[in-house]
């Protein structure tokens, strides 16, 4: 995080690194966490992790106006929102990486979210984190996702068809279409794990072929190659 926080402020993107550390408390007990107003969970892109963590958190978080969120990138908020006893309470906040940049995140409010909550969370997002907020329906991949994963796996089979180097695909995406990072090195950014798990929540909710993951992204998975985070994806990168 406080990498991420200094290249951003080397690069005019934030005012202060060290302001925003400064307003960050480190915890390792879930307990701390109950008189909270608001917990944002933003653990590993996995259904099940994120079921469990929930029910947990409904026990913990004492008030009973607390929000519940989820920066899921895709799982429906509903099958969240259902195993806590306050699912007019529970809503997807979704940032994009990298957080201290990017302004975007999306609010996912279930059938079952009061509209009460979602302008809380819109007030957060947009007053207290200076952030653009914008609405999207619960369904899974929500707006930017259902665009960008089946872009992202479109990239990903042209690749594994050999019809193009990943250099000069993303070469041809950057210039030429003023993108600031070609699909297969967002998809390295993303995380090829999380790539890979989006695309299955979309197409398991979907069943439309776009959304399921090539054969290539999925052995780069199992054999550890998830992108940037582990040194080596689509590109290989520095420790």
């Amino acid at each position: 995080m406080e990498k991420s926080l200094r290249r951003a402020e080397e690069r005019g993107r934030l005012d202060s690194a060290d302001e925003v550390l400064g307003r960050i408390r480190v915890v390792t007990e879930l307990g701390d966490l109950a008189d909270r107003d608001m917990v944002v969970e933003a653990i590993v892109e996995d259904e099940g992790a994120k079921v469990e963590l929930f029910k947990q958190l409904d026990e913990i978080v004492t008030s009973p106006d607390a929000i519940l969120a989820s920066n899921t990138s895709s799982i429906p908020i509903m099958k969240l929102a259902t195993v806590t006893k306050r699912p007019s309470n529970v809503l997807g906040v979704h940032f994009f990486n990298p957080v201290p940049v990017l302004k975007l995140v999306e609010l996912v409010p279930s059938l079952m979210t009061a509209d009460d909550t979602v302008e809380r969370a819109r007030t957060y997002v947009d007053g207290e984190l200076g952030k653009h907020a914008i609405t999207c329906r619960d369904r899974a991949g929500f707006v930017v996702n259902s665009l960008l994963i089946p872009f992202i796996l479109s990239a990903i089979r042209m690749y594994e068809s050999g019809f193009a180097t990943a250099e000069d695909i993303d070469r041809g995406l950057r210039p030429g279409r003023r993108a600031p990072a070609g699909p297969l090195a967002l998809a390295d950014l993303i995380g090829l794990d999380t790539t890979m798990a989006v695309a299955q929540s979309l197409y398991e909710e979907f069943k439309e072929p776009l959304y399921a993951p090539p054969p290539l992204l999925q052995r780069m998975v199992d054999a550890g190659l998830m992108g940037r985070k582990s040194g080596r994806g689509f590109y290989t990168y520095d420790s």
